[in-house]
């Protein structure tokens, strides 16, 4: 059973950002920006990454984790606050300690439920508190049954895992040439983000976007291996509201998305966030109305949703309105693991593809996570995290798949009872770990008769 629930505030890969300053204009300072935020809890623009590392402590001396993290731009748009892992230990080892010992740790599902559904104060738990706790129950719960982390994950989406290694998306950050040069050399599947996320860098008409891809077809030619076939996503960060302005299925908006996948070519394109339009109804509006703009005209550019995204409803509602052909399950906006993993799994009934992300600000424990989330799912793809390097986070979630499918491989050749006959294993052990306990407490009860005595 679970034992004990703790909390240590800890740091993450890279920072929080204020993104409402930052597309406003805010000015680089080397790694720092210079201003004044906007966004209710920074006290500047930029600010070190934080992490809250959660440790369940079964009762057969298992100690598994999970890292609570929250997204580059915390507090954006509707999600919740900017996280700060001190004011959130106090709540883990609180409310969700109180709520977790005592449970049977195979019960993923249901415990990740539990965590859910708390409202200590009134209100629900931070996403990213409920983001770490369900990655360390998940932990627990593969560690207590004697499988992986896919398993347990699959078997409660009931969801048939992947066999392959879910096709890796890497991020560039602002060093976007020298990010994809990397990226190309090592044949990454879908790259490169390149993070433009203000109007200056996409250019005044939008040609340095343009310019860009052209450069990036080229080097993927002249660095990529042989049959190198990627997937080019860039992130825009709404920036071409900017540019255009509504409605989007006007020919000037039409025209250019043509152009940016002339640029691209032979390589297919998806452009993540092409705008914000303030609101969820809005958002839905505007990519629905680009989409089909674009669908209508022939032109074969695949738009991602991101911004006003955030939550599997979010998910739904965009998938259901028909407003983007690939959508981005941000794992620390969803909650629980779970919960991305509802999300991906609902866009495998539909023709919109799952792209399970997260943000660059995570650590190498919630990404190896959400590693197994997508092979549970077999999303569409899957973020390169944690950092902004890229090689980092590349080695840390394909190692991860490799190594997982690995051990799914070798359970196979030895028969499909090995996983069953180590779960069984481990319930015997937790039952010897009750019986040395309560064997313990017996001669503590006959040591203090004999002291009486």
């Amino acid at each position: 059973m679970i034992d004990r629930v703790t909390a240590t505030s800890g740091s993450s890969a890279f920072f929080f950002d204020d993104q409402a300053a930052i597309t406003a204009g805010a000015n680089r300072d080397g790694v720092a920006y210079t201003g004044d935020p906007q966004t209710p809890g920074y006290e500047q623009v930029r600010e070190p990454g934080e992490s809250l590392l959660v440790q369940i402590e079964t009762s057969d001396g298992r100690v598994l984790r999970g890292d609570c993290a929250a997204v580059q731009y915390s507090g954006a748009g509707d999600r919740d606050p900017l996280f700060r892992a001190a004011e959130y230990a106090p709540r883990v080892e609180g409310a969700v300690a109180e709520a977790l010992v005592g449970r049977d740790p195979t019960a993923f599902a249901d415990n990740a439920a539990v965590v859910e559904s708390l409202r200590p104060n009134g209100e629900r738990l931070h996403t990213a508190v409920r983001y770490g706790v369900s990655q360390a129950l998940l932990a627990a719960a593969a560690a207590a049954r004697g499988t992986t982390r896919t398993r347990v994950l699959a078997d409660a989406l009931g969801t048939e895992s992947a066999s392959e290694p879910v096709p890796v998306f890497g991020q560039s950050g602002d060093d976007r040439r020298r990010g994809a040069e990397k990226m190309l050399l090592k044949g990454v599947s879908v790259l490169p983000h390149g993070l433009f996320n203000n109007a200056q860098k996409i250019g005044r008409d939008g040609e340095r976007l343009v310019e860009y891809l052209s450069w990036l077809t080229e080097r993927a030619d002249e660095l990529g291996p042989d049959d190198y076939d990627p997937r080019i996503h860039v992130d825009v960060y709404g920036t071409l509201k900017e540019l255009f302005g509504p409605p989007y299925d006007r020919r000037e908006v039409v025209d250019y998305f043509r152009e940016l996948a002339r640029a691209a070519a032979p390589y297919p394109l998806q452009v993540e966030g092409p705008v914000d339009a303030g609101s969820h109804e809005a958002q839905i509006h505007a990519m629905a109305e680009l989409r089909d703009g674009l669908d209508e005209a022939g032109v074969a550019v695949d738009i991602v949703a991101d911004e006003w995204c955030d939550t599997r409803a979010d998910v739904e509602r965009f998938v259901d309105a028909g407003a983007a052909d690939v959508v981005q399950v941000k794992t620390p906006d969803l909650g629980s693991v779970a919960e991305s993993g509802r999300a991906v799994r609902y866009c495998g009934e539909t023709d919109v593809r799952a792209y399970l992300g997260g943000t660059c600000n995570e650590t190498t424990v919630s990404a190896r996570a959400c590693a197994h989330v997508g092979l549970a799912t077999d999303a569409a793809q899957l973020l390169a995290k944690p950092g902004m390097g890229f090689d980092e986070g590349y080695a840390v979630v394909t190692n991860e798949m490799r190594a997982t499918l690995a051990r799914h491989n070798d359970n196979a050749e030895h028969g499909h009872d090995n996983a069953e006959h180590r779960y069984d294993n481990a319930e015997r052990r937790h039952d010897n770990a009750e019986r040395r306990h309560d064997n313990a407490e017996h001669r503590h009860d006959s040591a203090e008769h004999r002291y009486d005595r």
